[in-house]
């Protein structure tokens, strides 16, 4: 899996997979989506109570134990931990109320396109803008500074959360808060999504498939391995799209979207720069808190609260088109990861005897 040919057909198993589950009841355009399946988990265990987004989506659940059970099996399972936990933390949350204005991760991004719809294009140019930018802040020695090993025991946790959850949606799924409409209520069978989720878990722990690093890559190094495996997604879920009937060609009255071409690239924007930031895509945040990645797991943690505060305060976007709250938002994360960003570059240090921050 870790050659070219790996990346692509893990690509391109990807990209039907998320068809499949399309025609087996996942909204349109959203066969895997890893901000919006958050999202759906935050509502579901009632951190949010917008009725449209709430399922235990099995999606999530699969892809970290199918990412915890490669690691094992290749033996880079490895408890690590302690690089900025606060800052990953709120920089997850600004990644999700990005995707959120967006209304889709990098993967869904990529689906959309696959799918037919247009406005995704001004995503995917606003992605790469805030890739570009974080990368600017790369060559200027950003950095969180390094994490360091820790007990076994750590590791456990994220995956084992995770199995908790299926057992709470197997065993006691009346706790659980269900959306009787909207996205929410569009689901595969469980068993389906569970497997899939394992799949895309393991394909991606195996092949470090993360749209962020791509881009990253290509512009840094002209290596376009990772970037590979996504160009696959996008042309088998095209393909997958257009044999089953689902591709819907243009802007307007797209599932789940909206065509604001401002805030679509300026949410992408934010996602894009955060992601480079955090070092790597939502995707690649799950599968390394999968295998042991503690401060992975804190960034998927920040998303989740990102999700929940986003529809608890009318930060989302909807098909209507973002709301002022969102805009608002999006404005002051943006401020927020300038800041960060200057600040956790090597041009500025922590002075003791002064107690602040010295440019030099």
């Amino acid at each position: 899996m870790e050659s070219k040919k790996g990346i692509i057909f893990g690509g391109a198993l990807i990209g039907l997979l998320a068809v499949l589950l399309v025609q087996y009841g996942n909204p349109l355009n959203m066969g895997l989506c890893i901000a919006c399946f958050i999202r759906d988990i935050a509502g579901a265990l009632g951190l949010h109570r917008a009725e449209a987004v709430q399922f235990m989506r099995p999606e999530i659940i699969g892809i970290v134990s199918g990412a915890y059970l490669m690691a094992q099996k290749n033996r880079e399972f490895e408890a690590r931990g302690g690089s900025a936990p606060l800052l990953r933390f709120v920089l997850g949350f600004t990644v999700m109320i990005g995707a959120l204005m967006f209304l889709g991760c990098p993967l869904r991004m990529v689906l959309r396109l696959g799918g037919g719809d247009f406005n995704a294009i001004f995503g995917l140019a606003g992605f790469i803008v805030g890739i570009g930018i974080g990368i600017v802040f790369l060559h200027r020695g950003f950095s969180l500074q390094r994490n360091y090993r820790l007990i076994p025991q750590e590791g456990f946790i994220f995956p084992v959360i995770n199995v908790s959850l299926l057992l709470v949606l197997c065993l006691v799924p009346g706790i659980l808060f269900f959306s009787t409409k909207g996205p929410g209520s569009q689901h595969a069978p469980l068993w389906l999504a569970l497997i899939v989720g394992l799949v895309v878990g393991a394909v991606a722990q195996r092949t470090r498939l993360c749209m962020v690093g791509g881009i990253r890559d290509l512009i840094l190094f002209k290596d376009s391995y990772l970037l590979s495996g996504f160009l696959a997604i996008l042309l088998f879920s095209a393909g997958g799209n257009y044999v089953l009937g689902f591709a819907k060609y243009g802007f307007a009255e797209q599932p789940v979207a909206h065509v604001d071409v401002l805030w679509n690239f300026l949410g992408m924007v934010l996602t894009g720069w955060g992601s480079v930031l955090l070092g790597g895509c939502p995707l690649r945040q799950l599968i390394l808190a999968g295998q042991g990645n503690i401060d992975s797991a804190v960034a998927v943690l920040g998303m989740t609260a990102g999700a929940a505060f986003a529809h608890n305060f009318s930060l989302a976007s909807s098909p209507a088109g973002p709301t002022f709250n969102g805009k608002v938002a999006v404005i002051l994360s943006l401020l927020f990861v300038v800041l960060v960003s200057y600040v956790f570059s090597e041009k500025f240090t922590w002075d003791k005897r002064e107690g602040a921050v010295r440019y030099e």
